[in-house]
């Protein structure tokens, strides 16, 4: 009897010890992408931005003022993926938002799932092509499967990366009908989403939004004269067939995500359960706004910066409000890349030209008939990368490596063509430039020739329709990163620090796992 007395109080103690909170660990995890932030910015706008967003951070936390991601070819999602599991994509299996499909010879979302399906939407995404565990998944271990893991952002794949494997949900902005959408992978719609498409949806208001700048125009500085005598006004009008992809990449869209974060926050209580860590993950926009039919994208540019300062002291109002500051961890990432290329005036006379991948495929195919016989020598292109069609290669008893260096000796004297590397040579890794290259690729799913082009530069990957078109700018911005709660020192780190530090950081901050796939060492203060 004594003995199983014994073992039962044991037990209650061990259970107690369990559910009672840790006074030193975060309640609530808020983790934020804001797509093309920049260092230079943030400082530069400083005096006019409040004193509880961007300055709060810098006065708060920890401001990182040089993020380097070792890696080139970013964008919103493979940046994400970087943060978020600690790695490159080799290790991943994310290199892009889209990677080419030798069956259909199309580029496809690289978390395309056929095996699942669109909730308020018809696209089908899962997280299952990402092959480590994220910051969101370690939290879901380390809560048993009952922290609550949330994520919402206006681009898709950036949301389902940021929830990761284990997350509760992940919604976006879907570009058809402006719903916030998710897929069947994940099982939990919160009521914030249901009211919100149902009551208040977006097709029933984006037509009423005008993008103005929000300040009187004074304000804003190292902007030209003229751009004050002519402001811009953007709108998303019913005739629009594009106007919700055209909305999730202004200003405007970041109040709608703020809404539905503070909405999430109060109507499922993150952060009030003491037993556990939740997390809220976030994501943002202040990309170059590629719609306004002007090359110089300054003026948007300085307003989106105001008006996002203005959206995270609202987020971190509710926080304060809800949960309380010092229960929380909130760490800010920019997506480390800047996409502000235009094509200028042609009475500008700046040196351009314009690069055909559909003309460059059909002209290696000819050079590599001729030399080994008429055949479909290359399978297909998609961005800077050319595909070779390896079964022909080999019926021809040809080396795929000789046949990767031949195309990557002739397409390189092409007009526009800065440089080739073949991906015998990327895999090689014998220099820095190859490594940064070689850690933005996933070899499973990479061509077989990379190129690389001339700035000034526009490039149409014209092989099928709809034609993608972009211009060659090249541009290093310093990239910032911020991590403020408990443990954290307010300090300015002005040296460089890699992106995969940031992962294993804050799982050193929780005290739980990094992900599986993380190899920094946390960030030491």
């Amino acid at each position: 009897m004594n003995r199983l007395l014994t073992s039962v109080l044991c037990g209650l103690v061990g259970i107690s010890t369990v559910v009672m909170a840790d006074p030193t660990r975060p309640k609530l995890v808020v983790g934020i992408m804001v797509d093309q932030l920049r260092s230079d910015y943030i400082d530069f706008l400083s005096s006019r931005f409040g004193k509880e967003g961007f300055n709060l951070l810098k006065s708060k936390g920890l401001y990182l003022k040089n993020v380097d991601y070792n890696v080139s070819d970013l964008d919103i999602v493979n940046s994400t993926a970087i943060v978020y599991t600690g790695n490159y994509a080799s290790a991943s299996g994310i290199p892009a938002k889209k990677i080419y499909d030798h069956a259909s010879k199309y580029p496809i979302p690289v978390l395309h799932d056929p095996a699942t399906l669109g909730n308020f939407t018809n696209e089908t995404y899962s997280p299952a092509a990402l092959r480590l565990s994220t910051i969101s998944d370690e939290i879901a271990v380390d809560g048993a499967g009952l922290s609550a893991v949330y994520s919402i952002a206006p681009d898709a794949m950036q949301s389902i990366i940021m929830a990761g494997h284990a997350g509760s949900s992940a919604f976006w902005i879907a570009d058809e009908n402006g719903k916030w959408a998710t897929t069947t992978y994940y099982k939990e719609v919160p009521n914030s989403i249901s009211q919100r498409n149902y009551r208040t949806p977006l097709s029933d208001r984006l037509d009423t939004m005008v993008w103005t700048p929000s300040k009187v125009l004074d304000t804003y500085h190292g902007v030209p004269a003229q751009k004050k005598y002519f402001p811009f006004r953007h709108t998303f009008p019913k005739k629009s067939s594009d106007r919700y992809v055209k909305y999730k990449e202004s200003a405007l869209v970041n109040t709608e995500v703020t809404d539905l974060a503070i909405d999430y926050i109060k109507s499922l209580q993150l952060g009030q359960h003491t037993d556990m860590i939740d997390m809220l993950n976030i994501g943002y926009t202040v990309a170059p706004y590629k719609h306004s039919g002007d090359s110089d994208m300054r003026l948007e540019m300085q307003d989106s910066y105001i008006r996002l300062d203005g959206q995270l002291e609202r987020l971190f109002s509710a926080i304060k409000e809800n949960v309380g500051l010092d229960n929380a961890l909130i760490f800010l990432v920019s997506t480390g890349y800047f996409d502000d290329g235009a094509e200028d005036e042609a009475r500008y006379r700046i040196p351009t030209g314009t690069f055909s991948m559909k003309r460059a495929e059909s002209l290696l195919n000819s050079y590599l008939s001729a030399k080994y016989g008429n055949d479909q020598y290359i399978d297909g292109c998609f961005k800077n990368m050319i595909y070779l069609d390896h079964a022909t290669i080999e019926r021809h008893g040809l080396n795929i490596s000789d046949i990767q260096r031949e195309a990557r000796d002739f397409v390189v004297m092409m007009s526009g063509v800065a440089d080739v590397k073949s991906l015998t040579d990327i895999v090689g890794e014998t220099t820095p430039e190859l490594r940064r290259i070689g850690r933005g690729l996933d070899p499973k799913t990479a061509g077989d020739l990379r190129l690389e082009f001339a700035p000034g530069w526009t490039i149409n990957d014209d092989v099928r329709l709809p034609v993608i078109t972009w211009q060659v700018r090249e541009g290093n911005p310093t990239t910032p990163a911020f991590i403020m709660g408990p443990g954290v020192p307010a300090k300015i780190e002005i040296g460089e620090v890699n992106a995969t530090a940031i992962a294993p950081t804050i799982s050193s901050v929780m005290r739980i796992r990094s992900p599986n796939g993380a190899f920094d060492r946390p960030i030491s203060w």
